[in-house]
């Protein structure tokens, strides 16, 4: 009989995540994996071990970003903009930047009260993992919305570039584990004052600025601030370990 090879069911701990694609694209490497599913081992008696729940995660040059088992800070991002938006503002329009997961694009979509919704994700590998790949289950029906359009785009280029339709009663940013934890070098821009000027010209009168980071962050707040932003504050999510989730919000004047 050939040797079984321990899986969870036999050791009590959690299988290593399968790589599901690796690409290489412009800003270094990204990674889908997969934890959970059914077993690679279905057991010595035949009966087989009970699957897993399957958890998808994203990883940039070794950086572990997000994954699919949870998100409720994803989902505090986009309602806690929509509830600092003024009242009576009709069809509101927002800016999500980083697709990620999916789960703040879908939760916009699920929201009838937002108007335009526009997803800024340089990465092409996560954008085909959504349209074409096992995100789909998260993202599908909000992709299908049409008030939903994905732009493959640098979000800081984006955010400082664009002409015509460049204004957004909120911006939702999360391409980073925060503002003091950036994925990749050319993201600190985006926090520094010409950063944070452009965010704050991209936005309406009373429009909202809502940035997801893996800790609270006090200097950011400052930032903000200094940036000219008003109402500026954090909410938190707790987590099961370490300090909170947290999502900082700021208004840019009426």
């Amino acid at each position: 009989m050939a040797p079984v090879t321990p899986t969870q069911a036999t050791t009590g701990l959690p299988e290593a995540p399968r790589t599901i694609d690796r690409r290489e694209g412009p800003y270094g490497e990204v990674v889908l994996r997969q934890r959970g599913g059914p077993p690679a081992d279905p057991g010595i008696d035949g009966s087989g071990a009970p699957a897993a729940p399957v958890v998808y995660e994203i990883i940039a040059n070794g950086c572990f970003l997000m994954d699919t088992s949870d998100g409720r800070s994803e989902r505090l991002l986009v309602d806690a903009a929509l509830a600092a938006l003024p009242a009576g503002r009709t069809r509101p329009s927002v800016l999500i930047g980083g697709l990620g997961v999916g789960f703040s694009l879908a939760r916009a979509a699920g929201q009838p009260r937002w108007g335009r919704i526009v997803v800024v994700e340089r990465e092409e590998a996560v954008i085909d993992w959504h349209r074409t790949g096992p995100l789909s289950a998260v993202s599908a029906e909000a992709l299908a919305d049409p008030r939903t359009e994905i732009l493959p785009a640098d979000l800081v280029a984006h955010v400082r570039t664009e002409t015509g339709q460049g204004t957004y009663d909120a911006l939702c940013l999360d391409i980073d584990n925060g503002p003091d934890w950036t994925v990749t070098e050319d993201n600190n821009s985006l926090y520094s004052p010409a950063g944070l000027a452009a965010c704050h010209d991209r936005l309406t009168p009373g429009g909202v600025l809502a940035v997801w980071s893996a800790q609270p962050s006090p200097a950011f707040e400052e930032a903000l601030r200094n940036a000219g932003f008003n109402g500026v504050h954090t909410e938190e999510i707790p987590v099961v370990r370490g300090v909170p989730d947290v999502v900082h919000l700021a208004r840019k004047g009426a």
